[in-house]
């Protein structure tokens, strides 16, 4: 049996882990907040840029704009956002996984990626995909600038005809405790799916467009990139915050609940002990009676 030194010991170790997650835990809360914020506010402009836009090209015969063009699918642009550290549970290998499945599904086609954050990095590099290029260090505080440079290397690759199509996989915020694997395809942009019998808005409402189409289109397709894009960003970010802060919450409970195992253990050793050198105290006292 162990003496009481090795349980004080064990039992200081897991206090100061205890301690790690539980401000770990604090820290990711915060930012949590910061990040969620974020990602609901995104979502609305998204949604409506990309109905405008579904819009647009409803109303344009034949589009000729190089972003709206459809390939036979046979070079994949793949931008993967996980996480820049651990300790955020099943985060990072569940995002990881459904890329690994995505390629899988592409056998034969030709995979390029565009990793975001360093997890995501490191595990596409072992697996030996071809990167475009790479992103680290940018979902602590998910920044403007990225999205756009990100969507500008999208934008000029597909122009250049260099992929036929551009696809996300992110994790995209529920709430604290839930958050879903997405696989959204970029380029090119798809027409609304309507279920039969149904209309949009964009069938009921006859609009007028002032400009050209090109010019509309010029405007509009960039603006559709960098917002999905940063809404991609901004979604992992809380995800990925909401994972970190549950996780720690969970760790700092199981570290309690050890340190409350290693507590009645030593107690009950140190009673055992106790016992032990009253037995030994009496039975001599009973010897030097006799």
């Amino acid at each position: 049996m162990a003496p009481l030194l090795d349980f004080r010991r064990r039992i200081r170790s897991v206090k100061n882990t205890q301690q790690i997650t539980r401000a770990m835990k604090f820290v990711s809360a915060a930012r949590l907040r910061r990040a969620q914020e974020a990602a609901l506010a995104a979502r609305p402009y998204a949604k409506e840029l990309l109905r405008v836009l579904r819009s647009t090209m409803a109303r344009i015969e034949s589009p000729t704009h190089p972003l709206l063009l459809k390939r036979p699918e046979e070079r994949i642009l793949l931008i993967v956002l996980a996480g820049e550290r651990g300790l955020a549970g099943a985060f990072n290998s569940n995002i990881l996984r459904k890329a690994s499945e995505f390629i899988r599904s592409k056998a034969g086609k030709k995979i390029v990626t565009i990793p975001v954050g360093k997890k995501s990095r490191d595990s596409l590099r072992k697996a030996g995909v071809e990167f475009a290029a790479e992103y680290v260090n940018v979902l602590a505080r998910v920044d403007y600038k990225i999205a756009r440079e990100i969507s500008r290397l999208v934008t000029e690759l597909y122009s250049e005809d260099k992929v036929d199509s551009v696809y996300l996989i992110f994790s995209e915020f529920h709430n604290v405790v839930s958050a879903e694997l997405t696989v959204e395809k970029l380029l090119p942009v798809e027409p609304a799916e309507l279920k039969p019998g149904e209309q949009t808005q964009e069938t009921q409402i006859d609009y007028i467009y002032e400009q050209p189409e090109q010019q509309i289109l010029d405007r509009l397709l960039p603006r559709y990139i960098e917002t999905q894009v940063l809404r991609a960003l901004l979604e992992s970010s809380a995800a990925e915050h909401a994972a970190r802060m549950t996780a720690m919450e969970a760790a700092t409970k199981n570290a309690g609940e050890v340190i409350e195992d290693l507590t009645l253990h030593m107690n009950k050793v140190r009673q055992a002990a106790i016992t032990k050198e009253i037995i030994e105290i009496v039975s001599g006292a009973q010897n030097a009676s006799q």
